[in-house]
């Protein structure tokens, strides 16, 4: 293969999300950088892939992707994968995509797996518009961006940790109003697989009882009636 930077997508739960695409151009490459070895070898070696790995983590990023660029365009074949789901959304993979364009080199992203989407379609709010905030800050500056996006009228996504879900819920109705509509989904693809459907006062009281575990995507429902983002006719 020549020298090509590969975003691979990998599964957010079960390993047979897949495709037979990724795992092709993964046994091909000259390399795999990932965020955490031990992580990406259990889906490697489920899969029978033996590739040098390199950890590509938000810690390291800033200083690994300018020599990683290099790499490739002295003509080595690279795969960049997360721990779950599609690197650079909410996950490592800006920088050294951006590296690569600025020297012209060639970056290839595969369709695959991110938790948002079916998350967004499983919660039964429109998804015709969206907007995808990811994490919000965890301290300075998370209130601020709430109060933001008061007026947004299109869904709204956010990842969560299950440690500050109830939290974040408490925000939205302070920020909100408890009776504006939303999902939770959490642990896509896996075993326990869960979609708490309701008003933000009905989710919180829910998981107010019962203890919230495994990844989280929230999916919040647009402030009624025409806001900012509302196109006149």
């Amino acid at each position: 293969m020549a020298g090509r930077l590969y975003l691979i997508p990998t599964p957010v739960g079960n390993l047979e999300d897949i495709t037979l695409r990724a795992l092709r151009i993964l046994k091909e490459v000259d390399l795999i950088l990932c965020e955490d070895t031990r992580t990406s070898s259990v889906l490697l070696n489920h899969f029978e892939i033996k590739k040098p790995l390199l950890s590509h983590h938000k810690f390291n990023e800033h200083e690994t992707s300018a020599g990683m660029a290099k790499r490739i365009e002295a003509g080595q074949s690279v795969a960049l994968i997360s721990d779950a789901g599609t690197p650079g959304i909410s996950d490592p993979g800006f920088m050294l995509v951006r590296e690569c364009v600025a020297q012209g080199i060639e970056v290839e992203c595969l369709p695959g797996p991110t938790a948002f989407v079916p998350a967004l379609i499983d919660s039964g709010l429109p998804c015709d518009r969206f907007l995808f905030e990811g994490f919000l800050p965890q301290k300075k500056g998370r209130q601020t961006r709430i109060n933001a996006l008061k007026d947004e009228v299109r869904t709204i996504i956010f990842y969560e940790s299950p440690y500050r879900l109830v939290k974040a819920l408490q925000q939205f109705i302070e920020a909100y109003g408890p009776e504006r509509p939303v999902a939770v989904c959490r642990e896509i693809s896996k075993v326990h697989e869960q979609c708490v459907r309701g008003t933000l006062a009905e989710v919180l009281d829910h998981f107010q009882k019962t203890e919230p575990k495994g990844e989280i995507v929230i999916v919040l429902g647009g402030a009624p009636g025409k806001g900012k983002n509302e196109v006149e006719e």
